[in-house]
């Protein structure tokens, strides 16, 4: 009995080993495959006015609306976070408010020659005040909803738009249609 008892314990003990073994080289090469892929993958940016030319346009429908598109001419792919903070003229005093109700599901990811659109609403019948406006300042948010850099002004169509108090702007969005909706 003790020989065989003997037996079945080495045997055990051998097993062990080779699964040991197994699992050592499994991890290694699972290490080695994740760092191939970390090599590979291009590291993601945070979208800025340096990495990313910048439009606004004005839109037939919905009136009192513009559309603020970011197209990626950076080489590595950008994050638009959050929604961009804006200045509806040179004599601003504050930035124009995110419409909260427009977040998306995920931040939107722009490889090369990808846009990324924001909605503006410039202006409503309830809003109070207001003038025409003849620039629009952009600034782009980082993951923490924090300016980015500087600011990039844009010049508004027609000569100029008027805004007011009810002025708001959208989440970045990744298509026209989405951003426009609000």
């Amino acid at each position: 009995m003790r020989i065989a008892t003997r037996f079945v314990s080495r045997a055990a003990a051998s097993s062990m080993v080779v699964a040991a073994a197994l699992a050592l080289v499994g991890l290694q090469a699972t290490a080695q495959t994740a760092s191939a892929a970390t090599k590979k993958a291009p590291s993601v940016v945070t979208c800025t006015a340096a990495n990313t030319k910048l439009t606004v346009t004005k839109v037939s429908r919905p009136i009192n609306h513009l559309l603020l598109k970011a197209t990626n001419t950076g080489t590595k792919p950008c994050y638009a976070y959050i929604a961009p903070f804006l200045r509806a003229g040179a004599d601003a005093q504050a930035p124009v408010a995110w419409a909260e109700d427009t977040t998306p599901q995920a931040v939107v990811t722009l490889k090369h020659g990808q846009s990324a659109y924001a909605g503006i609403t410039t202006s409503t019948p309830e809003g109070e005040g207001g003038g025409k406006e003849k620039t629009l300042g952009v600034i782009f948010t980082d993951r923490n909803g924090n300016a980015t850099n500087k600011e990039k002004t844009l010049n508004l169509p027609n000569g100029g738009v008027f805004f007011n108090s009810t002025a708001t702007v959208t989440y970045w969005q990744d298509n026209a249609k989405d951003a426009l909706f609000w």
